[in-house]
């Protein structure tokens, strides 16, 4: 399966090697038919700790990495951040 991967803004860095994501998706309400803004955060991995706050940022889906944290970082402003290493490729 595909993993998934969201843009979202850079709301907080002030965590070690994360960042905390807001992603917002425009959903239309079942009754009055209106587009509504409905929001999330996620906690991101960024290993260089060059993400700052504002920055739009595209996260995508990976193994859990710590309780709340199962999201890294993939670009940075449009910019794609240096390939990191898979976790599984190590083992091998």
């Amino acid at each position: 399966m595909p993993k998934r991967v969201l843009t979202g803004r850079v709301v907080s860095d002030k965590m070690d090697k994360t960042v905390t994501v807001l992603v917002e998706r425009r959903v239309m309400h079942p009754l009055y038919k209106k587009f509504i803004r409905r929001s999330k955060k996620y906690a991101a991995h960024d290993e260089a700790n060059i993400c700052a706050i504002g920055d739009q940022v595209r996260i995508e889906e990976c193994a859990p990495i710590s309780k709340r944290k199962t999201w890294t970082v993939t670009e940075r402003n449009g910019a794609a951040l240096a390939a990191q290493p898979d976790v599984a490729a190590q083992g091998a």
